[in-house]
C-alpha cells in the first residue's frame, strides 16, 4: 500500500497539471509570427517545374491518367516487396515532384531511413514543392528541437502530429502512464495509415513506416514488409483521404504543441537545418544513386509494373476514433470484411498478428460451414520471428479454433527465413562485396549481382531470445488475395485493434495478374524453408489424447486461468526428402515432424510472459 501511494500521488498531480495545459491563442499567434518571420525563404530553384528530375514512375502515372475515362480507368501498379526498390521509389518520386508531396505515417524514427526521407522532403520543399507531413505522435518526431527546425526550415513544409498526448510532441514515461489512466480510449486510438502521394498522380501505401527495420537496415532484426505503388485515378482518392485527416481536429500544427511552442518562443533566431548524419552513409548513397539510375529503375520498378483497370484506395475516416460504430467511418475495415465474405475458392491472408476480431471470426466460421468451403491459407509470425510476443500469445491461445472452426492452414514464419535474407543482402550490398566482380558495386548492376549471388526469384522492441544465431526477420506485411481475382495491400492487421481502434488504409486491385503476383509473394513465405506448419498433434494414445484435448478445449474457453500446457496443435517441420503437404493430407504426419509449440525460442522472460498472457490476458486482446 505505501508503494501504491508513492506512485499514485505523482500520477494524480500529473493528470491535474497536464489535462489543462493547452497552449493559449496568444502563445500560438506569437509562435506563428516567429515562424513566419524566421523561416528560410531562400529559393533553391527558379524554374516552373521546381527543378524536378525526370521520372519514369511519374511519367507512367501521367500516361495512365491521360488514358483513363470515368467508365474505364487505367492504372499503373507496382508491387513493392523488396526493401531497396521500396526506398528508391520513394526517393525518386520525391525528387520528381513538381507541385505537392503529402506523407502520412504511423512511425517516423531518426535513424538512417528516417533521416534520409526527411532530408529528401526538406530539399523538395526548398526547391518550391508544397510538402505536408502528418505523423501519429506517439512514435514519431519526439524531439522538440527537431520539430522547431522543421517548423522554420521552409515556408513550403508543414508538419502536423496526430492525436498528441497532452498537447506535446514528446511523451515522457509518467505522461504515458497518465494518458492510460485519464483518457485511455483517446490515447489508445492511433492513426495507422501509411501514404506517400506525389502531385496527386501517384502514391505509395502499405505497411512500411520510416524506420530502419522496414527497409532491411537494422543490424539485428528486420521486417518482411510490402507496399504498392499506384499511378492513375485512385490518386484522387488518396488526396481526398489525406485532406480529411490533415484538416481533422486531432491533427495538430507544431506551434500548438506545448513543448515545441515553448522552444520557438524562447529563441526567435532560426535554427539551421544540419546535414544528415548517417551511421551507414555508403548504403544510403547506394539507394540514392539507384533512385536516379535509369537502368536500375527500369529493371526494378518499371518492368515489374502492371497496367490494370479498376483500383480503389480505401481509408477509414478520422471520425472512426470518435464514433467507432459509425459505418462510413469504418469504410476500409468494412470493405475488407466484405471481400473475405464473398470468397468462393481461396483466401490467401498474410498478417503479422493472427488475432481475429469477432466480425472476422464470424465470417470465417460461416465460410468453413459451406458445403465446399474455400481454402484459407494464412501466413503469420511465429514466436521466434515476432517482436510482439504478448500479441502472439492470443494467437497461440486460439489455435484449435482457427484450425477446426475456421479451417485455416497456418504457416508461421521462421526467424532466419532464407527468402528474407535474400532481400536483406540486396539492401546491404555495400557492406560485403567479397567475391563479387567490381561492376556489381554499382546500383545499376544490383539486379545482376542479386541473381548471381542468390539465384533467380520470380530501434524498437526486440523479439524473444533464440537458441540459434544469426540475423532475424519478422513479418509485417498485411495483404489478402481472394479467389485469384482481386487483392488488397494495406496497413490493416485483421485484428481487433485495426478493426476498432486504429484508422487504416490500403488499395484493392481488381486484376488477375496482380492477384497472381501477390499470391506468389505471400505463399513464398509459407514454403517449408521459410515457415513452420501449425497442425493438430498426432494421436498416439487415443483415450489419453481425447482426455487431453477435452481439458485443453475447456481451458482455452476460460477468460482466465488457461494454464493447460498440452495444446491441441503444435509446430511441424518438413522432413528431408519429402514434398510439402497440406496438414489435412493423410500422409502429413509421415512427412512432417513436430518441433514444439515455440520452436527455436530460448527460455526467457518473454517466453514466460507469452504463457502468462495466454492464461490471463484475453481481456486485453483489443488493446494488444
Amino acid at each position: 500500500m505505501p508503494v501504491l501511494r508513492r506512485f499514485a500521488l505523482p500520477l494524480l498531480l500529473a493528470l491535474l497539471l497536464l489535462q489543462g495545459c493547452t497552449v493559449s491563442r496568444a502563445q500560438i499567434r506569437r509562435a506563428d509570427a516567429i515562424v513566419a518571420a524566421s523561416a528560410d525563404r531562400s529559393a533553391g530553384c527558379n524554374r516552373a517545374d521546381h527543378c524536378a528530375i525526370p521520372s519514369p514512375l511519374l511519367a507512367a502515372a501521367t500516361e495512365a491518367l491521360a488514358a483513363s475515362t470515368p467508365q474505364q480507368p487505367v492504372h499503373v501498379v507496382t508491387l513493392l516487396d523488396d526493401s531497396e526498390p521500396a526506398m528508391a521509389a520513394r526517393i525518386n518520386l520525391v525528387r520528381a515532384a513538381r507541385q505537392s508531396i503529402d506523407v502520412q505515417t504511423y512511425i517516423w524514427d531518426q535513424d538512417d531511413a528516417g533521416q534520409l526521407m526527411l532530408d529528401e522532403l526538406v530539399q523538395a520543399a526548398r526547391r518550391g514543392v508544397q510538402v505536408r507531413i502528418l505523423a501519429d505522435q506517439l512514435f514519431s518526431f519526439n524531439d522538440p528541437a527537431l520539430l522547431d527546425r522543421l517548423a522554420r526550415v521552409s515556408p513550403n513544409l508543414q508538419v502536423r502530429l496526430y492525436n498528441p498526448t497532452f498537447h506535446k510532441a514528446r511523451t515522457q514515461p509518467l505522461e504515458f502512464a497518465a494518458g492510460i489512466v485519464c483518457c485511455f480510449m483517446q490515447f489508445n486510438q492511433r492513426m495507422h495509415n501509411k501514404l506517400l502521394l506525389v502531385d496527386d498522380r501517384i502514391g505509395i501505401t502499405g505497411g512500411r513506416n520510416y524506420q530502419n527495420r522496414y527497409f532491411n537496415w537494422d543490424d539485428a532484426f528486420d521486417y518482411i514488409d510490402r507496399d504498392v505503388m499506384v499511378g492513375g485515378p485512385a490518386a484522387a482518392q488518396m488526396a481526398a483521404s489525406f485532406t480529411l485527416f490533415w484538416n481533422h481536429r486531432r491533427s495538430i500544427p507544431l506551434t500548438h504543441l506545448r513543448d515545441v511552442n515553448r522552444r520557438i518562443l524562447a529563441d526567435s533566431a532560426p535554427p539551421t537545418w544540419p546535414a544528415p548524419h548517417y551511421r551507414r552513409p555508403l548504403r544510403v548513397a547506394q539507394v540514392q544513386q539507384a533512385a536516379e539510375d535509369p537502368a536500375w529503375l527500369q529493371a526494378w520498378l518499371v518492368d515489374p509494373s502492371l497496367r490494370v483497370g479498376k483500383v480503389d484506395y480505401f481509408s477509414d475516416l478520422p471520425s472512426k476514433t470518435d464514433k467507432p460504430d459509425k459505418q462510413r467511418a469504418l469504410e476500409f475495415t468494412r470493405h475488407i470484411m466484405r471481400m473475405i465474405s464473398e470468397a468462393k475458392e481461396q483466401v490467401v491472408l498474410q498478417t503479422p498478428y493472427l488475432v481475429m476480431s469477432r466480425r472476422a471470426q464470424s465470417i470465417f466460421r460461416r465460410l468453413h460451414r459451406l458445403g465446399e468451403p474455400p481454402q484459407v491459407i494464412v501466413s503469420t509470425n511465429s514466436l521466434a520471428s515476432t517482436d510482439a510476443f504478448a500479441v502472439y500469445a492470443m494467437s497461440y491461445k486460439h489455435r484449435k479454433r482457427y484450425l477446426k472452426k475456421f479451417g485455416f492452414e497456418i504457416h508461421e514464419m521462421k526467424p532466419h527465413a532464407p527468402s528474407a535474407m535474400e532481400d536483406y543482402e540486396l539492401a546491404n550490398l555495400d557492406t560485403d562485396m567479397t567475391g563479387l566482380p567490381p561492376e556489381t558495386a554499382s546500383p545499376a548492376k544490383a539486379r545482376r549481382a542479386r541473381f548471381h549471388l542468390l539465384g533467380s526469384r520470380g530501434s524498437g522492441n526486440r523479439p524473444a531470445p533464440l537458441h540459434s544465431q544469426g540475423h532475424r526477420f519478422g513479418l509485417h506485411a498485411k495483404s489478402i488475395v481472394v479467389d485469384g481475382t482481386f487483392a488488397m495491400v494495406g496497413s490493416h492487421n485483421f485484428d481487433p485493434r485495426s478493426d476498432r481502434y486504429n484508422t487504416e488504409a490500403g488499395v484493392i486491385v481488381y486484376d488477375h495478374a496482380f492477384a497472381d503476383q501477390l499470391r506468389l509473394s505471400i505463399t513464398r513465405i509459407t514454403q517449408p524453408e521459410n515457415a513452420w506448419v501449425i497442425a493438430p498433434r498426432q494421436s498416439k494414445v487415443p483415450v489419453l489424447t481425447d482426455i487431453n484435448q477435452a481439458i485443453g478445449s475447456i481451458s482455452e474457453q476460460l477468460p482466465l486461468f488457461d494454464l493447460w500446457p498440452f495444446r491441441y496443435a503444435t509446430s511441424y517441420d518438413l522432413k528431408p526428402g519429402c514434398q510439402p503437404l497440406r496438414a489435412t493430407d493423410p500422409n502429413f504426419y509421415a512427412c512432417y515432424e513436430p518441433v514444439g509449440d515455440f520452436p527455436d525460442v530460448a527460455l526467457s522472460s518473454k517466453l514466460i510472459i507469452t504463457r502468462l498472457v495466454t492464461a490471463f490476458g484475453v481481456g486485453a486482446k483489443g488493446v494488444l
